[in-house]
């Protein structure tokens, strides 16, 4: 099998009509050309353009209206005034370590006796780990508060019942057909949520615990010799966990991520500070977030302890920081080597298979370690545009990450694939699984079989979704100053793609053996490009093209300009 080598460019929605772009411009007080990019991004009116621009904190939804969230605060507030011991269960990716750290932080605030455990990601594996529970009895703890794992934990449940621990889950994995008995089950994917944002990231729904908390704590008269925490400080940990979970950016996400990402940029965390100064951030944006933050964050869970990410998160100390920041640092350099490595094997086992044409992908090795496979299975959806699994082997028992493609949901097809299977659970573009080496066939061929029925050949063509045709002549700087109001950018809030035809490319170069530099001509309008990995297509930039890309501002020596990122490009016509 070869990589995709053709993409088709689409739309991003149904084209508005000229009516409705000149009026929402009008009302807003915006570019049209920035009107279409809201109307394609399904906000129609002016209430909801407003909304969307101005993303205020007051605007986020009751945390009442989550599953048991009532309950749960109760729970919570009894377990404040007996001063009892609450053990916060995370899990060991960011979105696991900032929930875990946001609950840790804030329900100390509120003057609770809170320790804190993340699994291991080799020793332990994924969810609520009963070793934890039995250490939480041991060690005198009477509730277990989840972020971000637990809504699949039946066994686990049952076993906190018997000891004598309540257990409060709060989760936003899809639920299973039979859910885990406790004393809450907070998670906007249960059918009796009312909560109108269902794609909360785990960090996120941990947030709105915390709101109902504090709510209910006022009710109380409860803070008085205690001061109430100001929640807001913890959206630096929600922005950090929101982006990296690459939940949808849009409605209740955005309002958060917004302002959490100017906490963010100010470094007043200390460990926040600590890790953009290891990973060279001056400004912090969601992408740097995506790429070089998160990243750090997520290497201690995948090589070494998760729990690592939470102490720098929670420290205040620079000399106990500097070297937790520096030594995930290290981790990060190190999972890049492995990955690359995983990568290359990967790759090279399927260009050996025979070239007939398969719906998904499915690879097992026991060379392959488990904290960077979903990374690879990442990397080979963006290569071969199938759903992709990544299993790593030892002693017979296989965990496997699997990735997809638009319109293919993973979670139902591991469902309905799951009898080969030891067990699953996430959502639909991402999960995780677990087999046994002798059932690794059988799950081959049934995955592959769910997958051919629901997919057309058509499917395996990757889209490029684009925000329509606009000509060089139109993209200047202010315009692109207005773009910058649509941040933060992600999934469900993609940046602006535009594509400008009948162009010429000048004085093409290559960078870094791997990326185009070139300047792009259309009726005399003359902009800059880069093109981040098409150096082998260095060939094709001749005579007219069209060109896909993101617009952007690029600053350099303090002069600012229009620079073109270019997704891809084609003969003209």
């Amino acid at each position: 099998m070869q990589p995709v080598s053709i993409r088709k460019w689409q739309l991003r929605n149904e084209q508005p009509e000229p009516s409705q772009i000149t009026t929402l411009a009008s009302k807003l007080g915006i570019d049209k050309l920035t009107a279409k990019i809201l109307l394609l991004r399904g906000i129609t009116t002016a209430e909801q353009g407003i909304e969307f621009l101005q993303a205020k904190l007051s605007a986020l939804p009751d945390p009442a209206l989550l599953p048991d969230m009532d309950v749960a605060c109760q729970r919570l507030e009894l377990a404040l005034l007996q001063n009892e011991k609450i053990v916060v269960h995370g899990d060991y990716d960011v979105d696991g370590i900032t929930g875990c750290t946001l609950l840790v932080e804030m329900l100390r605030r509120m003057g609770g006796l809170v320790e804190y455990h993340i699994p291991l990601r080799l020793k332990d594996g994924y969810g609520l780990s009963a070793a934890a529970i039995k250490q939480a009895k041991v060690d005198g703890c009477s509730l277990i508060v989840s972020v971000d794992c637990g809504v699949s934990a039946t066994a686990e449940a049952e076993l906190a019942a018997e000891l004598g621990l309540d257990l409060i889950i709060t989760d936003h994995h899809q639920p299973p057909e039979y859910l885990p008995v406790c004393v809450a089950l907070v998670n906007p994917h249960l059918p009796a949520n009312k909560f109108p944002w269902r794609d909360l990231s785990g960090v996120g729904v941990a947030f709105f615990l915390l709101v109902g908390l504090r709510r209910q704590l006022r009710n109380s008269n409860y803070f008085g010799a205690i001061k109430e925490p100001d929640l807001r400080q913890g959206l630096d940990l929600v922005a950090l966990g929101t982006i990296a979970d690459i939940v949808p950016l849009g409605g209740v996400n955005r309002i958060l991520v917004r302002s959490g990402l100017q906490l963010l940029d100010s470094g007043l965390r200390p460990g926040v500070a600590a890790l953009k100064r290891v990973a060279k951030v001056k400004e912090v944006t969601s992408g740097v977030v995506g790429f070089r933050i998160a990243p750090r964050l997520n290497a201690a869970g995948r090589l070494e302890d998760a729990a690592l990410g939470v102490k720098l998160l929670l420290g205040d100390a620079p000399d106990d920081i500097t070297p937790l920041a520096e030594l995930l640092d290290g981790f990060n350099h190190e999972r890049q080597k492995i990955e690359q490595q995983t990568l290359i094997e990967a790759i090279a086992m399927v260009e050996a298979q025979e070239p007939a044409e398969r719906f998904t992908l499915v690879l097992a090795s026991e060379n392959w370690h488990s904290g960077v496979i979903g990374i690879v299975a990442s990397r080979l959806v963006e290569r071969y545009h199938r759903p992709t699994v990544m299993i790593a082997l030892k002693d017979g028992v296989g965990k496997g990450s699997a990735r997809s493609i638009r319109g293919f949901d993973l979670y139902q097809a591991l469902k309905e694939s799951s009898v080969p299977l030891a067990g699953y659970g996430g959502h639909a573009m991402a999960a995780g699984l677990s087999l046994t080496v002798d059932n690794l066939a059988d799950f081959v061929a049934v995955f592959e079989q769910v997958a051919a029925e629901q997919l057309s050949p058509a499917a395996l063509v990757p889209v490029s979704l684009h925000d329509g045709e606009t000509s060089l002549a139109d993209l200047s700087l202010s315009l692109l100053r207005q773009f910058a109001k649509l941040n933060p950018y992600g999934a469900g809030n993609p940046q602006p793609v535009f594509i400008s035809r009948n162009c010429r490319a000048y004085a093409p170069r290559i960078l870094a053996d791997k990326h185009i530099k070139f300047d792009l001509e259309q009726n005399g309008v003359m902009v800059g490009c880069i093109a981040f990995g098409k150096a082998e297509r260095f060939d094709q930039l001749n005579g007219e093209i069209d060109v896909l890309y993101r617009p952007e501002i690029n600053s350099w020596l303090g002069k600012e300009s229009v620079q073109l990122q270019v997704l891809d490009f084609r003969s003209a016509g």
